[in-house]
Order: C-alpha cells, then structure tokens, then sequence
C-alpha cells in the first residue's frame, strides 16, 4: 500500500524540492491555519440546505409581492408598472452574488477586518447630513441619493455591528464575566450605531442594532441579570428618546386606538387591517387585492404584509411565518453546531436580526406593537435592505456550512 507523507513530515531533502506555494501550503496544514481558511469537504449539514431554501423562497416570494403590491401605484403615477420590481430585481441579482461571495469567503477572515469595516459603516451614518446626498422620509434623513442607486447606511452598518460585536467577544470569551473587558465594550459600539440611528430620527434601525448586539451576548454566555438590566436600561432610553417630540409619540401610541386616530397617524395601521381582514382564509388571489390601489400606503415597502394577508389569506400569512421560523430554526441550529466561537456570534447575530426584524414589522402592520418603518426582511421594496439581507444569509450559510 502505498503512504501518503503528510506536510509536517517532509524531510530536507523533499522540502528542497517543494515550490514556494507548497512549501506555505505545508505550513498551514502543519500549523493548523488552514483548516480555519477553507470550507469542509464533506456533504453540507441540513442546516445549510434549510438556511439556503428559506432565503431562496422568501426572496423569490418578495419579488411577487413587489411587482403586485407596486404595479398599480407605479401604473397611476406614469412609469411603468414594473420600474418597482425591475429595480428590487436588480438588487436581488447584485444580492445573489454577494451572497455567494460571503458564502465562499472563509468567515474568520472578516475578524481581522471588522474594526475597518465598523469605521467605515460609522463614517457612512454621516452622509445622509451632507447637503444634497441626504433624503428625508417620514421624518428620517436616514437614506442617500435616490433611485437605484440611493441606499441607507444603517443596513450595512448591521454587518459592521455584529462583525466587530463578535471579534471582541470572541478574543476575549474566557473572559465574558470580566465586564469591563467584554460588555462595556459592546455596549459601546451598540450605543455608537443606535445613537446615530437615533439621530437620523430612526428609532427602528437601533432596536434591530440591540438584537444584534444582545443576542451575540447572549450566545457568548453573558449573565442573563446583566442582559436584563442592559435590556430595561435600553428600553428606557428608547422611551426617552420617543417621548419629547409630539410627532413621535402620537405615531408611537396611535395604535392603541385605531377608532380615534385612524383619520391622520393611524391611517395605515387601520387600513391594512382592513386588508387582511378582506384576505379571509385564501385570500382575493394574486394581484387581486384592493389596498394596494392607495389604500395601504407603503403597501411595497413596510406595509406588504399586510397585501400578503389580503392576496394569500391566513394560508400565506402562516406560510410566510413559517419560512422566517424555519430561518431562525436553521440559523440557531448554526450557531450551535458552529466550530468556533467567532462562528456562532455571527450565526447567533444574524438570526436574532432576522428574526426581532420580521416580529417587529409583522406586529407594527397588525396593530399589535407601534409601527417603526422597518422592512420585512427579504420580502419588502428596498435594495439595501435586501442587499444586506442577502449578504447576510451567505454569511449565515458560511456558518452552516462549516458546522463541526
């Protein structure tokens, strides 16, 4: 039978006659860095065959939603009733490859990067107070430029968070009851990216900035009393941001009583629960719904659920539900089978994001929690919400994939 040598046993005399690209292959086979830079070899875990169908499925299933919860409102506005999903189709395409591209990449590589990229998600926060770059929607100057290429900062500022969340707490795991060298840290971060959200007047963004960030604790084994009180703290400062504009805190409170403010800022709220309550048990069908002829405003972006309910009935709102379950589901099993530390942060992170995202935009548009302006992750109209969602599943499949 005839013996395969292994790198760390090469004689002199072999080593001599080794080019330089096999002499470093050697090397890091013998010192064991390869094995953190390439994917397994062997047959892919069900996890990853479930995060992979899930995101397919929901993105697929958004594009619908986009061209028939936009079609009308594009149509009656003079561009074509397409030009919404054309460019949620664009962002899909772009999404897919960098969703491959974060899936092909060894994940630990992006330790080494996440400070840089942090300063970078933070220097873009700023851009949207640059004179002639920033938009203002709905009272948030939260986006760049228009049209196909305009963008909002938070959403990559997101992968930014958990990068450099969970570099710092991996580095420092055997540490995680020191506080002063693992959770102020952390909350100093999460305090940058919800401050400037805050800022910008988004207050949605920043609690999806306080999943990330408290669900990577949580998996790093922090105390749960030192979560609660991070927590309660978070709240309160939540509240107290909400409380001094009158704007905000009627919009905040406006779903408490539909009957009453149903007129101005509970306008939406109230006439996508119209909406789904005309989706029954199968819904109108496919393009057939009526709150998407103005009724619904927003009915492609943050209130698409709610056209959801109303063209597929219960039955699609469940099957929907069903998709994001499976995600967390897969995701967290992810972050539990992952091989290193580094790995189950960033599985841990994403699911929690995924997950907080769609329970806050799902109970904003059924008038059971105050509505934020945050996207259905996968499914709403808007690139960059799609773009990084996208990124971050191929990041989520890198975990997977390399489960031990």
């Amino acid at each position: 039978m005839t013996s395969v040598m292994k790198p760390a046993n090469l004689g002199p005399a072999m080593k001599g006659n080794m080019s330089v690209a096999e002499r470093r292959r050697a090397t890091l086979e013998r010192t064991g860095i390869a094995s953190n830079r390439k994917l397994a070899s062997g047959p892919p875990p069900a996890a990853f065959y479930g995060i992979l169908a899930f995101t397919i499925l929901l993105v697929m299933f958004g594009l619908v939603m986009v061209l028939s919860a936009s079609s009308v409102t594009m149509l009656h506005s003079g561009n074509s009733p397409l030009y919404m999903f054309n460019k949620q189709l664009f962002w899909a395409t772009i999404g897919a490859f960098m969703m491959f591209f974060m899936y092909r990449t060894p994940y630990i590589i992006w330790k080494k990067w996440a400070p840089i990229i942090f300063a970078v998600g933070v220097f873009g926060m700023f851009l949207p107070f640059v004179p002639g770059w920033g938009v203002e929607v709905r009272g948030a100057r939260a986006w760049v430029g228009t049209g196909v290429l305009g963008f909002q900062p938070s959403e990559f500022l997101k992968i930014a968070v958990l990068l450099v969340c969970a570099k710092v707490l991996a580095e420092r795991f055997r540490e995680v009851d020191d506080l002063r060298r693992t959770f102020w840290p952390v909350m100093f971060f999460l305090m940058v990216a919800s401050g400037l959200c805050v800022l910008q007047g988004d207050l949605g963004s920043a609690i999806v900035f306080a999943a990330i960030i408290f669900g990577v604790l949580f998996i790093s084994g922090m105390r749960m009393s030192v979560l609660v009180s991070a927590g309660t703290a978070m709240a309160v400062l939540g509240i107290l941001s909400v409380l001094p504009s009158d704007y905000r805190r009627q919009r905040w409170t406006s779903f408490l009583n539909l009957s009453e403010t149903k007129g101005h800022l509970g306008y939406q709220v109230y006439q996508s629960m119209i909406s789904i309550a005309n989706g029954g048990l199968t819904g109108v069908g496919v393009g057939e719904g009526a709150g998407k002829w103005g009724y619904v405003p927003l009915a492609h972006s943050d209130f698409i659920f709610a056209i959801v309910a109303e063209e597929f009935g219960l039955l699609g709102v469940i099957a929907v539900l069903g998709m994001f379950l499976g995600l967390v589901l897969f995701g967290i099993q992810a972050a539990l089978g992952a091989r290193d530390v580094f790995g189950a942060l960033i599985a841990g992170g994403i699911t929690s994001w995924f997950a907080v995202q769609a329970f806050i935009n799902i109970g904003g548009v059924t008038a059971t929690m105050p509505v934020t302006g945050l996207t259905l992750p996968f499914i709403s109209y808007g690139g960059s919400s799609l773009l990084v969602s996208m990124s971050a599943a191929g990041l989520l499949l890198n975990v997977a994939r390399n489960m031990k």
